[in-house]
């Protein structure tokens, strides 16, 4: 039988966190030109709806719509003279979408939808009324993104598309004791021309408008409730905000992603891969191996790849998030700071997974070091367990189930013994007696306890104790029998 003595380097890590600069709002793009460029853009959309009078100077607009009502949108051709003249007489695609405004809503958005989904089975978020649509071509909208809808247009012919918001603003705030302050949304179009593929692809424009959806009559009545709040203000307090205007511009923005929300389900793929004990024959490669067994687990490592990130995922019991991370690295999800954690899964998960990406772990139940013994007291094992000086190398283990199973499986790997071969584990006590390892035994170890480790070729192996240092534990490898008196000084 060989044996193989393990012996653990333990080293000080500073870790860096760098700031990771996300695409936090989907809005934002570095590619769109500085406030002091005055480029027109070449697109124009205006929905006919009035903007909130409440609105502070220099925030961005609010209009509030009923749900289920419709709404126009006028497509407009905003180019100059020879500006894109490759899409004179051409038709150009827009999609059409509702999405969230808010920064945490915006990363859930699968999880959130599919709630809604669950809860309006058959209904849309958005639709277009066609019947009162001009100058629309071959509307679409697929059952598996319910958010959002598509068409052609012409750009020579005047163009207006109605468009129905059914999911209120309500609808995704935490429900407590009513009254709650519903969540705005925004209204997307992404304009496309067509592609050398054939394909309606190569990007043109897209703009957005921020708005909040009421039951039926309710924006009617929030827009009263601000004119008449705004009429009872100061004049010097009115010139802090807004006025209100009867029609919605909407603001250029960047591009939706194209991995937006589909109500279809992809179950990820997992597989596991382990490699025997058994198959390492040297100390430094069974150490990383044992390191990489019983901490990567825990700590998410820089270098992992998207695959991987979700392993650990899923091994953490943040299973729900796998889909929303399904891009990240684990040098990505790293970079996340705290506050963007809590704001993308709300406060106890985005606590809760910052805690375990900063390896913050809890303090063991119970610690026990073991060592095996030396060749002067035991012929089946090397001289490995001692050091130059003959003493004593121990290796800590750390318990959080405190059973008997906990133990030997973890002195299975200290040992590099492969656990099926193990029968039984004895504890050495007065006199001699052997005593059976029992989830009772280990339960009332006292903590920091130092044990020896001792296999036996036989039917049996025994656990003895030393003085005056503690007690001393033989492990056992299914051989001829062996067995050990108690240590003494």
């Amino acid at each position: 039988m060989n044996k193989y003595t393990v012996s653990f380097t333990f080293r000080k890590v500073t870790v860096i966190i760098d700031v990771l600069a996300l695409p936090i709002f989907k809005q934002e793009d570095s590619s769109l030109p500085p406030e002091n460029e005055t480029k027109n853009p070449p697109f124009q959309y205006v929905l006919c709806a009035a903007t909130s009078p409440a609105v502070k100077l220099h925030d961005e607009t609010l209009t509030y719509l009923n749900q289920g009502q419709s709404y126009e949108v006028r497509m407009l051709d905003n180019r100059k003279p020879g500006e894109l003249p490759e899409l004179n007489n051409k038709m150009v695609k827009s999609i059409v979408r509702v999405v969230f405004h808010d920064r945490r809503l915006q990363y859930t958005e699968h999880q959130q939808l599919e709630g809604w989904k669950w809860n309006r089975p058959g209904d849309r978020l958005l639709d277009i009324d066609i019947p009162m649509s001009v100058g629309i071509v071959e509307p679409k909208t697929h059952p598996s993104q319910l958010n959002a809808a598509e068409f052609l247009w012409d750009l020579n012919k005047r163009t207006s598309v109605f468009v129905q918001v059914h999911c209120i603003s309500t609808e995704f705030t935490p429900r407590k004791h009513g009254g709650e302050k519903g969540v705005p949304f925004r209204i997307q179009f992404d304009t496309f021309a067509l592609g050398d593929s054939g394909d309606y692809t190569e990007h043109l424009h897209s703009a957005s408008c921020q708005i909040k959806v009421f039951k039926p009559k309710g924006a009617d009545r929030k827009q009263k409730t601000d004119r008449e709040k705004m009429e009872k203000r100061t004049a010097q307090e009115k010139e802090k905000y807004q006025p209100s205007y009867d029609t919605t511009i909407l603001s250029e923005c960047s591009p939706w992603p194209d991995n937006a929300y589909t109500s279809t389900n992809q179950a990820a793929t997992l597989s596991f891969a382990s490699t025997p004990l058994s198959t390492y024959t040297t100390s430094s490669v069974l150490d990383r191996y044992l390191e990489r067994v019983c901490v990567s687990e825990r700590q998410l490592s820089p270098t992992a790849s998207i695959q991987d990130t979700q392993k650990w995922l899923l091994k953490n019991r943040f299973s729900s998030y796998t889909r929303l991370f399904s891009n990240f690295s684990g040098s990505d999800l790293l970079k996340l700071t705290r506050d963007d954690l809590v704001q993308i899964c709300g406060p106890a998960d985005g606590i809760r997974l910052f805690n375990a990406l900063k390896s913050r772990s809890v303090r063991p139940r119970l610690t026990v070091y073991v060592c095996k013994e030396s060749l002067q007291e035991s012929p089946l094992l090397d001289r490995h367990s001692t050091n130059e000086n003959g003493e004593h190398l121990y290796h800590a283990l750390y318990l959080e189930e405190l059973t008997a199973a906990e133990l030997i499986r973890k002195m299975a790997c200290v040992c590099s013994i492969p656990l099926g071969t193990i029968n039984q584990v004895y504890r050495q006590g007065p006199t001699g007696i052997h005593i059976l390892l029992s989830d009772q035994m280990v339960y009332n170890f006292p903590d920091e306890s130092c044990f020896l480790i001792s296999t036996v070729k036989g039917q049996q192996s025994t656990l003895t104790d030393r003085k005056p240092q503690p007690r001393s534990l033989f492990d056992k490898d299914v051989m001829s029998p062996f067995t050990f008196p108690p240590l003494c000084r």
